[in-house]
């Protein structure tokens, strides 16, 4: 029987090296196809419990290996494209539930999705289980039904020019002599008037047929004319005096789903509880029923 020698420690040691380093490689790729495995099962289960079509639009903070640099997702006209394809392929009597979880995005992608959502001759619910802002909210408005969880939030979709909001930007042309304000700003009043116009007109036909035309008329100003900040929240309570068709009526399985798509890994979270649905406690008596 040979001896174990030096050289063969280090080859075995080598072997087991590159063995690791191989596997390190690999279970990433493997977490991310069970993961993805995960959400359609999920999806298709949502499915044939509301004979829909389920589309998600999740967009988290994302940041760079390397560098740890935020990056973050907004609507875009990759997301358009991708949400017009799967209503292409949704028979025109088949539901749609779109479930939404954005900051907003680019005005001409949101306004796209929008208008085909309107088109869909089936019911239209979004479902918003966090919150969906600017354009997420010009989505929502396009739905038959809005289902909110009951701290989620909407938000206004006046536009915003760069870092301005459209309507802070014709403010100045209201507050300044006109030969004290620059070409530039000028230049911004005037394509600020036309993106309100612009965003109020779409607004108010999107909505129109379902509240009708006064209360479309009032809605468009207050959602688009600037009246709040950008990041202004509007709660279920609000929304329902707006007058929009909300309800809180979220099936417990979306946020499940929304479990599937988790921020990144490799960074320390910011929230942790123990996850696990507790029961009421009975009265008199201290101790958490689990």
């Amino acid at each position: 029987m040979r001896a174990i020698t030096n050289a063969d420690l280090i080859s075995n040691f080598w072997n087991l090296f590159w063995l690791f380093l191989m596997f390190t490689m690999v279970l990433p790729v493997i977490k991310k196809k069970l993961l993805d495995n995960a959400r359609m099962s999920l999806i298709r289960k949502i499915e044939k419990m509301r004979g829909s079509r389920v589309i998600m639009m999740v967009h988290r903070q994302e940041a760079m290996a390397l560098l740890g640099i935020p990056l973050f997702k907004y609507i875009d006209i990759e997301d358009s494209e991708q949400v017009l394809r799967a209503i292409h392929l949704t028979p025109d009597n088949m539901p749609i539930d779109l479930i939404l979880h954005t900051p907003g995005g680019l005005v001409l992608a949101a306004e796209q999705i929008a208008l085909a959502l309107k088109k869909h001759k089936a019911p239209v619910r979004v479902m918003v289980p966090h919150y969906a802002m600017s354009g997420g909210t010009l989505l929502a408005l396009a739905a038959d039904e809005i289902v909110m969880d009951e701290n989620a939030v909407l938000g206004p979709v006046d536009p915003q020019l760069g870092q301005y909001p459209a309507a802070s930007i014709l403010k100045v042309l209201e507050e300044k002599d006109k030969n004290e304000i620059d070409d530039e700003t000028l230049i911004l009043a005037d394509v600020a008037r036309k993106a309100l116009r612009q965003v109020y007109d779409f607004v108010y036909n999107l909505v129109k047929d379902s509240v009708g035309e006064e209360k479309a008329k009032e809605l468009a100003d207050k959602l688009t004319a600037g009246h709040w900040t950008h990041d202004y929240p509007i709660t279920f309570e609000h929304a329902k005096e707006l007058g929009l068709p909300v309800n809180k009526e979220l099936p417990k399985e979306v946020y499940t789903l929304m479990e599937l798509y988790p921020q990144p890994a490799g960074r320390r979270p910011s929230v942790e509880y123990v996850p696990a649905p507790y029961r009421e406690k009975k009265a008199g008596k201290g101790k958490i029923n689990y």
